[in-house]
């Protein structure tokens, strides 16, 4: 599933080939994408004639921001952007097209069909599901050592799992999970509330450094994953336990292991982090 850089990624290259292009028509070929209206004639037709001024993100959802509404989108594991011609010939898997008056077309692919779109009036999508229910971003100001201690302090689940709940810190997925606990030097089994401040700060630390390093390198591609002009990712070259699984660990040589934390493969060296 594409995590928080990969969908900045996506966000920033996006933003260059639709900003200022009014949508002149929607075609939906697979209706169950769209979410809120549950009517797709009446998302078509909310969004005919609305022009995209922005796109804003907030954890690893994508926010279209037109004239008077605000298109709400995630991706889910498979699903992609593109910008073509009108004239190119439609890909398998496209679902939704929004057809341009300049003649081009932004077009969502998505193999497994998981993908989802909201569509709000500007303004008013923080206040509602899903934006309503994600903590902040891991370098939002309110990612405070405060607020994250207190959050670990009042739980009893691993701290691999606690990173992964969308409603404590938005964007973090299972990559960056793996690799920011390796940095931090932290266990995945630990148990949250276990954690001093000072381990929390580091976590939290690592979190960040990790995030704002993958988001320079355009994200992580290990399967499919593109940003919106085709090319791939380059934070897999970053990766210290990610994927290594028997390879030898760039801080103490120890081979990487691999274990089931939270029903997710979860990489660590369990030298480094005891």
């Amino acid at each position: 599933m594409p995590e928080l850089p990969e969908v900045e990624t996506v966000r920033q290259t996006l933003l260059q080939l639709v900003k200022d292009k009014t949508i002149e028509d929607v075609s939906v070929y697979w209706g169950n994408i769209i979410k809120r209206p549950d009517d797709p004639e009446e998302f078509k037709r909310q969004l005919i004639g609305q022009t995209i001024n922005g796109i804003n993100r907030k954890g690893k959802f994508m926010i279209f921001q037109l004239d008077h509404l605000s298109l709400v989108s995630h991706l889910r594991m498979e699903g992609k952007f593109g910008v073509y011609q009108k004239e190119t010939p439609l890909p398998k898997h496209t679902h939704v097209v929004f057809h341009f008056t300049d003649g081009t077309e932004l077009r969502y692919n998505d193999v497994r069909k998981f993908g989802t779109m909201h569509v709000f009036l500007k303004g008013e999508e923080s206040d509602q599901k899903p934006l309503k229910q994600l903590g902040p971003d891991p370098f939002d100001e309110t990612f405070t050592l405060e607020y994250f201690y207190k959050k670990l302090r009042k739980t009893s689940r691993n701290i691999k799992a606690v990173l992964l709940d969308q409603s404590v810190v938005a964007g973090l997925g299972n990559i960056y999970v793996d690799e920011a606990l390796f940095k931090a030097g932290i266990h995945p089994e630990r148990v949250a509330s276990t954690l001093s401040e000072q381990e929390a700060s580091k976590l939290r630390e690592a979190s960040i450094a990790i995030i704002l390093t993958a988001i320079e390198q355009g994200g992580t591609t290990i399967r499919s994953y593109l940003n919106s002009q085709g090319e791939i990712g380059m934070f897999q070259q970053k990766l210290k336990v990610y994927g290594k699984q028997d390879e030898d660990c760039s801080a103490c040589g120890n081979p990487i292991i691999k274990l089931k934390v939270s029903g997710r493969g979860t990489h660590i060296c369990p030298e480094c982090q005891r």
